[in-house]
């Protein structure tokens, strides 16, 4: 099963990219790998595979709760894709052997695509410390395609920035690697399998164990979008397609995260969780704090949901250093935002390419001009903000409740600030987007009215909805699980 989880979209991907005239068939292999790989992720929730590649590839709680997600969120992806392929106009760009590939570019988009699902794979079941840094390096590089997919001179900064930022990040992960493996000295034997860390997680080098760490927390932070290493993410997310900032969003980011809680769990393990866990929640209050800043007058309402991942990063990093009850907050913290996230980025996209611009100022009417999108719209902000009923009001305030429990009020006072101050922000450029008079031209509403364009973020929207009302055991279950194998509880 774990070998299928990694051939299935690997394989569709680079077939996918063979497919040069035949786009139709192309979406649908796009379609029907989604959905065999999320049938594959389902069925490992009732038998769990045993591990392979000696003990390198294997899944845990914490990596399958990661692998639903991402798999998730890429079935719903998926479906816009297929439609937003469908409409985007053939560019005239490639040339081979005489013949003239009006296609070419999609096909590269959906092959980018499928190796995407497959490297976030590879990052979720590598039991190996060594084998999760070649899959988050490799996710940089199969997504960085996928951002050039206009090929405006705008996409192209932002794609150079994202190679070059995260390619200095991933480099200093390597070297934490490094670290961590000379920390692994004093054992009988060295190598980076979590198993055999976590049980000679005493007998490693306190020094170089913390040393490790800060590479690795600045490594993969810079990967994650926390402050001040997220300069990259805002430029990505808003230039990107819709659909991708749906996934560097809500399931990239989190690649990133299972790499910083790893080496977390490593630490508290060797008694060491006390200056991961100071970092870690250091690191959260700044990344909110500098979200705040940015998100106040954001003119650019793509730009505004990118900062607005940073600000939940630093939430999951701040729930993750606390700890115990804030802990678990930050596991069901993760899933509330990646399907939020990922909902109003595909209403993002409607919108558009309804008013053919990104400017907050510029779009106005948005409920009365886009019946389904507008309301979508709304709902989407006021879950994301954190408004019950919805999912994130829940783990936020698991996180609230975790840090007065642990008797930091300072820092409940400094997370319930922030959020207020991005919650006033947020709300005065959706609220203006919503309601008023469209100016000039009325807005293209045909395309996005298609079932394609609302019915996966109406989909995703549902979810974050019911996790608010309603939590069932096997899920509770779960994140605990999974909070425990992170060494968050």
């Amino acid at each position: 099963m774990l070998w299928l989880l990694l051939l299935i979209p690997t394989g569709a991907g680079l077939l996918s990219m063979t497919l040069r005239r035949q786009a139709r068939l192309r979406r649908w292999l796009l379609l029907m790998a989604a959905a065999a790989h999320a049938a594959l992720t389902a069925s490992a929730w009732v038998v769990r595979p045993e591990a392979v590649l000696y003990g390198w590839l294997g899944l845990d709680p914490v990596s399958l709760l990661f692998l639903s997600i991402t798999s998730g969120l890429f079935l719903a992806t998926s479906v816009y894709a297929a439609g937003y392929l469908r409409r985007e106009p053939p560019r005239k760009t490639d040339f081979q052997e005489g013949l003239l590939f009006t296609d070419a570019p999609e096909a590269r988009f959906v092959g980018c695509l499928l190796l995407f699902l497959a490297t976030m794979t590879l990052v979720a079941v590598s039991r190996h410390l060594g084998l999760l840094w070649v899959g988050v390096e490799a996710t940089t590089l199969a997504s960085a395609p996928l951002i050039y997919f206009h090929r405006h001179h705008r996409s192209l900064e932002a794609t150079w920035k994202y190679l070059l930022i995260c390619s200095v990040g991933i480099a200093l992960a390597l070297q934490g690697n490094f670290f961590l493996a000379v920390a692994a000295k004093g054992t009988p034997e060295v190598h980076l399998t979590i198993e055999h860390l976590m049980a000679s997680s005493r007998q490693l080098d306190p020094l170089w164990l913390k040393a490790a760490f800060l590479l690795l927390l600045v490594g993969y932070g810079t990967k994650m979008g926390l402050a001040p290493m997220h300069t990259w993410l805002p430029d990505a997310h808003s230039e990107a397609p819709s659909v991708v900032s749906a996934l560097l969003s809500g399931a990239l980011l989190n690649c990133a995260f299972l790499g910083i809680l790893r080496v977390h769990a490593l630490l508290g393990a060797a008694g060491l969780g006390d200056f991961s866990g100071q970092l870690l929640i250091g690191l959260g209050l700044v990344s909110m704090a500098v979200a705040a800043v940015f998100i106040i007058e954001q003119a650019d309402f793509k730009r505004m949901l990118a900062y607005s991942s940073v600000e939940h990063m630093g939430i999951l990093s701040l729930g993750a250093g606390l700890g115990g009850l804030a802990g678990l907050g930050s596991m069901l913290h993760m899933v509330n935002h990646s399907f939020a996230k990922a909902m109003l980025f595909l209403l993002a996209g409607n919108i558009l390419a309804a008013y053919r611009t990104k400017s907050t100022r510029q779009v106005r009417g948005l409920l009365q001009a886009l019946p389904l999108t507008g309301p979508l719209w709304v709902a989407g902000f006021l879950a994301i903000a954190g408004s019950p009923p919805f999912g994130l009001f829940v783990s936020e305030l698991i996180i609230l409740k975790g840090a007065l429990q642990g008797g930091h009020v300072l820092i409940a006072a400094a997370y319930l600030l922030i959020l207020g101050i991005i919650f006033v922000a947020m709300a005065r450029s959706v609220l203006q987007m919503a309601y008023g008079v469209p100016e000039g031209a009325a807005p293209e509403s045909t395309r996005v009215q298609e079932a394609w364009a609302v019915l996966p973020p109406m989909a995703l929207g549902a979810l974050v909805l019911a996790l608010g009302v309603y939590m069932p055991a096997w899920l509770q279950e779960a994140l605990s699980g999974a909070a425990q194998a992170a060494g968050v509880r």
